[in-house]
C-alpha cells in the first residue's frame, strides 16, 4: 500500500511522506491523461518521454506534468524509464500544442506526440545514424551519358560543395541510386575522416537584388525577429515574393538562430530547397512524409538541439520542438493543404501564427491570393498589410479573357480556339499550360443505351476511369476495379467515357500536335520519387511543349517560357453548396493564370465557361483580386459567415444514416445556449463515403471563447457516453469544407 494511504497510530506524531507522481499522455485518442509514481531512481520533468506499463503493454508516454495529487484509494503503477535525460518537447512547443489541443477540441496525447517523429512515437532512441558524406573525383560530368541529367546535377552539386552527406543530397531532391550510380563509375567517393563536412555558416552569396517595388515591400516587412509581429504579403504572381523572404532572413536572421518556412505541398519543396540553399548553404534542412524515419529523426535532433537551421516544410513542421526559432514564413498562406483533413484537425497557417506569439518572433504570410481569413485580419489592424502588385523585371501580368463555350464543339473540353490558339504559342517557340482540374482520363463511364453510370459500391460518388491502368477507380475510398467496354448491366458495347480528366486531355493535344512533347502533370504521374524534378526539368529547358495538369501546376512554379495557359472549365465553383468555393475557385483560377508571361514574352489566359456573363467571372478578368477580396468579403458579411463569425462542425458517422442523426439529434439541444446558432443536422453532400454513412450539424458563434467552452463541454459528454455501436464522431474547428 503507498504510503500516503497508511493511517497514522494515535498518541504518535507520525511524517506522512506521499511519493512522487506524473501525470502522463499516452498516444491514443483518449481525452485523458494517466498518473504513475516517479521511482526514487528517476528524475523527470514535463515533456521527456518515458518508458510506461499500459494493461499488457509496455508504451512511450510523454509527461505532462509532475506532483499532481492521484485519485484516492488507487493503487499507481511506477514509470519504469525514461528514454532520455532532456525533454523531447520544450516548454514553448509543449504551450503550443496544449493550446492546440484546447482550440482544435482533440486529446492532448495525440497533439503532443505530433510533434516527435515516427522513430521516436515508437519508442526508439534518439540517437542520429552515423552519416556518409561524398566528394567528388577529378573526373568530368562530360563522361556520364548524355541524357543522365540528375546525375550531372548530382557530380556538379559535389563538385561545388564537397562533404555532403547523404540525407542532405536526398532533401536537395537527389536519390540513393543516382549516388550509387556515380560510385560505381568512380565519380564520387565516401570522405574519409580528414574531408572538411559542410559546415552550418550560410554561404558568402549575398542577399538578391530587390527591384525598386520590391524594396518599397521589405522596408514595410518586421523589423525585428525579437519580437511577435504578423505581416500579409499580398504579392501578385511572379512579383517576386520568393526574393522577399530570401532577402529578409539573410538581413535580420542571426547566425545562430532558426527559422521556419512553411510550403503547401510536398513537390514545391526541392525546387525552394534548391532557391534557398544557393544563399544559406547546408543551414537549409527538409520536413515532409516523403522523408524516411530516419532522415525525420535526424532533422528532428538537429531542431531539438537548438542547431542554427532554416527548415522548410509542409504543415507538420510547425508543430516541431524549435529551441532558438526567431522567424516563421508561411508560403501561399491560402492553400487549403495546411488544414489536416483528418485525426488532429489543426490549421498550419493558424498554428504558426500562435506559435510566432509564443516564440516573441515575426510571422510573414505570403500570398498572390490571399485567404479572406488573412485579409480580414489585415484589414482590422491584426497584421501589417505589405502589397507588391508589380512583377519581378520585364515581366507584365497576362491579358485574361473569358471564351463562352457555349454551343462550340469541342474536343476532350478543349474548344477550337483554344486549340488554335496552343498551335500559335507552340509556332512561336513557346510553352502552353492546359489545367484540367480533374485526374484520369474521364469522370464518368456510362452506357448511351440503357444509361446505367459505374458509381463505387462503397461511396455515393461515381468512379472515374483510368485508360492508362485500365481501372475504374473511387478518388474518395481507393475502391477499384478492371474497366470492360461493355456495360456491366445491358451487355451493350455503346459504354462510353463521359466528361475529361488530364488523361484524355492529354491524348488529344497529342493527337492534335503530334510533334510536340506533353507533359502530363498530376498526382498519378508524379507518384514516383524524384519525377516531378525530371518534368520540371524538361519544362524549364524552354524548349516547346504542352503542360497538362490539375491543382498541382497551380502552385509556386516558375516557367518563364510558358506563355499561354488555358483553364479547360472555369465553372465548377461558381454554384457549390459550400460557401467558401466562390474564394477557392477565383484562388486557383489566378494561380494558374499567373504562371503565364513570367519572363520577358508577354502571356495570355483563355478561360473557358458556360458563364461569360457571371460577375466574379467578369471581375477576374481585370486580375485584381483585392478587390474580388473586398466583394467576397462583403457577401460573406451580409451572410453572417467567417470570418465574421466562428463557425466548427460536428460529424457523426455510422453503418446507417439514420444511426448518424440519432446522435446529432440527441446531442443538439445540449449546444442550444444563447449565442450558438445550430445548423442540422443534414446528410453530408457525400453522405456515404467507404460504407460509412454520414451526417453533420453546423454550428456558429460571434464570440469564439463561448463555442469553444460549448464544444468542450459537448466532448466531455460524448466520451463518457455509450454510443450505439460502429458509430464514431469528430469535430472540425474552422473547417475548410462545410459540404
Amino acid at each position: 500500500m503507498p504510503l500516503a494511504h497508511i493511517r497514522p497510530l494515535s498518541g504518535y506524531a507520525v511524517t506522512v511522506t506521499r511519493p512522487s507522481t506524473a501525470r502522463i499522455a499516452l498516444n491514443r485518442p483518449l481525452r485523458r491523461l494517466f498518473d504513475y509514481l516517479i521511482p526514487d531512481n528517476l528524475s523527470v520533468s514535463p515533456g521527456q518521454r518515458v518508458k510506461v506499463p499500459f494493461g499488457r503493454q509496455i508504451l512511450t508516454g510523454l509527461v505532462v506534468e509532475t506532483g499532481v495529487t492521484p485519485p484516492g484509494h488507487v493503487t499507481l503503477k511506477p514509470i519504469l524509464d525514461i528514454h532520455e535525460p532532456w525533454p523531447a518537447l520544450p516548454d514553448t512547443t509543449f504551450h503550443l500544442l496544449s493550446w492546440a489541443s484546447d482550440y482544435y477540441q482533440h486529446p492532448l496525447g495525440e497533439c503532443l506526440f505530433t510533434a516527435l517523429p515516427p522513430a521516436l512515437r515508437k519508442g526508439r532512441p534518439s540517437q542520429r545514424k552515423q552519416e556518409v558524406h561524398w566528394v567528388a573525383s577529378d573526373a568530368s560530368a562530360a563522361e556520364l551519358p548524355s541524357n543522365a541529367h540528375r546525375q550531372k546535377q548530382l557530380l556538379n552539386t559535389l563538385q561545388a560543395s564537397p562533404g555532403l552527406s547523404t540525407s542532405e543530397l536526398v532533401q536537395a531532391g537527389f536519390t540513393r541510386s543516382q549516388l550509387r550510380a556515380l560510385q560505381d563509375k568512380a565519380l564520387i567517393h565516401q570522405a574519409d575522416a580528414t574531408t572538411p563536412a559542410q559546415t552550418h555558416s550560410p554561404t558568402a552569396a549575398p542577399p538578391p537584388k530587390l527591384s525598386g517595388a520590391q524594396t518599397t515591400a521589405a522596408e514595410a516587412l518586421p523589423s525585428s525577429t525579437n519580437r511577435f509581429q504578423a505581416a500579409l504579403l499580398y504579392g501578385i504572381t511572379g512579383s517576386g515574393k520568393t526574393e522577399l523572404y530570401l532577402h529578409f532572413l539573410k538581413q535580420k536572421l542571426q547566425e545562430g538562430q532558426q527559422a521556419l518556412i512553411l510550403v503547401p505541398e510536398i513537390n514545391l519543396t526541392p525546387q525552394t530547397l534548391a532557391r534557398f540553399r544557393q544563399y544559406f548553404g547546408s543551414r537549409i534542412v527538409a520536413w515532409h512524409s516523403a522523408l524516411s524515419d530516419g532522415e525525420r529523426l535526424d532533422t528532428w535532433l538537429r531542431i531539438r538541439n537548438g542547431e542554427p537551421v532554416i527548415l522548410i516544410g509542409t504543415r507538420s513542421a510547425v508543430l516541431l520542438p524549435f529551441t532558438n526559432l526567431r522567424s516563421i514564413i508561411v508560403d501561399e498562406e491560402h492553400d487549403s493543404s495546411y488544414k489536416q483533413g483528418d485525426g488532429f484537425r489543426y490549421s498550419a497557417r493558424d498554428v504558426a501564427v500562435y506559435r510566432a506569439h509564443v516564440n516573441h518572433c515575426p510571422v510573414i504570410l505570403g500570398s498572390a491570393t490571399p485567404s479572406l481569413e488573412s485579409w480580414h485580419n489585415a484589414r482590422q489592424g491584426k497584421y501589417t498589410l505589405v502589397r507588391l502588385e508589380q512583377r519581378a523585371g520585364k515581366a507584365k501580368p497576362p491579358e485574361v479573357s473569358l471564351l463562352d463555350i457555349r454551343s462550340r464543339p469541342l474536343e476532350a473540353g478543349l474548344s477550337r480556339p483554344t486549340l488554335s490558339a496552343i498551335r500559335d504559342t507552340l509556332n512561336r517557340g513557346e510553352q502552353a499550360l492546359v489545367f484540367v482540374n480533374r485526374r484520369g482520363f474521364a469522370p464518368i463511364m456510362m452506357c448511351f443505351d440503357c444509361g446505367h453510370m459505374e458509381e463505387c459500391p462503397r461511396c455515393d460518388t461515381r468512379l472515374t476511369y483510368h485508360r492508362r491502368d485500365r481501372a475504374m477507380r473511387c478518388h474518395h475510398c481507393d475502391f477499384q476495379k478492371a474497366s470492360s467496354n461493355h456495360c456491366p448491366k445491358c451487355q451493350s458495347d455503346n459504354f462510353k467515357p463521359v466528361g475529361q480528366g488530364t488523361e484524355r486531355t492529354e491524348d488529344v493535344l497529342a493527337e492534335h500536335f503530334p510533334e510536340t512533347p506533353v507533359v502530363r502533370v498530376d498526382r498519378d504521374s508524379t507518384k514516383r520519387k524524384g519525377s516531378i524534378q525530371s518534368i520540371l526539368e524538361k519544362v524549364n529547358s524552354g524548349a516547346p511543349c504542352i503542360l497538362v495538369g490539375t491543382q498541382m501546376l497551380a502552385k509556386g512554379h516558375d516557367f518563364p517560357n510558358v506563355t499561354l495557359v488555358a483553364v479547360v472549365n472555369a465553372d465548377g465553383g461558381l454554384f457549390s453548396v459550400d460557401f467558401r468555393a466562390p474564394e477557392q475557385m477565383l484562388q486557383t483560377l489566378l494561380q494558374v493564370s499567373g504562371r503565364a508571361g513570367r519572363g520577358a514574352k508577354p502571356g495570355k489566359v483563355l478561360i473557358q465557361t458556360c458563364h461569360s456573363d457571371h460577375p466574379l467571372l467578369k471581375a477576374l478578368c481585370h486580375g485584381n483580386y483585392a478587390q474580388l477580396a473586398e466583394q467576397l468579403l462583403a457577401d460573406r458579411k451580409a451572410g453572417d459567415l467567417p470570418p465574421f463569425r466562428a463557425m466548427a462542425v460536428l460529424r457523426a458517422e455510422s453503418d446507417t444514416m439514420q444511426r448518424s442523426l440519432q446522435l446529432l439529434d440527441s446531442i443538439k439541444p445540449m449546444m442550444a445556449v444563447e449565442g450558438i446558432e445550430i445548423w442540422g443536422p443534414l446528410p453530408a453532400v457525400i453522405a456515404r463515403k467507404a460504407d460509412r454513412h454520414r451526417a453533420q450539424l453546423i454550428v456558429c458563434s460571434n464570440n469564439r471563447k463561448r463555442l469553444n467552452r460549448v464544444l468542450s463541454r459537448l466532448c466531455q459528454y460524448l466520451d463518457q457516453s455509450k454510443l450505439p455501436a460502429n458509430t464514431k464522431w469528430i469535430i472540425d474547428v474552422d473547417p475548410q469544407e462545410t459540404g
